[in-house]
């Protein structure tokens, strides 16, 4: 039975990247930091749905490295990941700090890269490890008061690129999902007025919803999908794209 790793799965699209790939016959590692009661509710609902797989909650500060060490001892079989988790921060470049940069980074980019290098040999077990980043349509696009957020979600695909090529030979997959709008809490802020707004910019005339996205990882996760690599694949309902 294949195991994931789905970093950010306290968050909404994270929750439902777990509730799919376990729908899928995988057993999962749902990683949270924050908001640990959402996790532990929604992984019994999934212990009582799939009786046959094993769920585990894992706790890491992305934020420091030290905690990288210990969380990696801690998983065993490992036969993909998926990375989850992140946030933005609005406002011009000059109002962000180094410490926001540098944190920006650390969860979007750098973190995620320590994390591979010391699973890629249990990716590599099942001669089909997955790696899937959930990227942004600004990584592609590009935001104004989110350039911060938009740089690293470029790097984001950069290293997709990058490292589907360096892996490829061991049977391992790499990919990103670059969302666009999406209907979650991140976007609470908006005003209805505004939400109409951005759905009116948007072909399709929505926001997205989180099974939506969780749809493009479960099919980047599928065996039809063992000849997609390196690629960034966008769920923007036509915006900015």
């Amino acid at each position: 039975m294949p195991a994931a790793l789905v970093l950010g799965a306290s968050g909404d699209i994270g929750e439902a990247v777990c509730r799919r790939l376990a729908k899928e016959g995988w057993s999962l590692y749902c990683h949270y930091h924050h908001n640990v009661e959402k996790v532990l509710k929604f992984v019994s609902e999934l212990r009582e749905s799939y009786p046959h797989q094993d769920f585990f909650m894992v706790c890491l500060d992305m934020l420091d490295y030290r905690e990288i060490a210990p969380f990696l001892a801690d998983l065993f079989q490992v036969d993909g990941v998926v990375f989850a988790a992140g946030f933005t921060k609005y406002g011009l470049l000059s109002e962000h700090s180094q410490q926001d940069m540098t944190a920006l980074w650390k969860v979007h980019v750098e973190t995620p890269m320590l994390l591979l290098a010391s699973l890629e040999d249990k990716l590599r077990q099942s001669g089909r490890g997955r790696v899937v980043f959930i990227g942004s349509v600004y990584g592609l696009a590009g935001s104004s008061m989110e350039t911060v957020y938009s740089a690293v979600k470029g790097a984001q695909q950069s290293f997709t690129k990058a490292y589907a090529k360096e892996v490829a030979s061991l049977g391992i997959t790499v990919n990103c999902v670059a969302p666009g709008a999406v209907a979650t809490q991140m976007n609470h802020q908006f005003t209805d007025d505004q939400l109409q707004e951005l759905s009116a910019d948007i072909p399709l005339g929505r926001l997205a919803v989180t099974s939506e996205i969780a749809a493009a990882v479960a099919y980047l996760f599928s065996k039809e999908a063992q000849y997609t690599t390196g690629t960034t694949i966008p769920v923007t309902g036509g915006w900015l794209y």
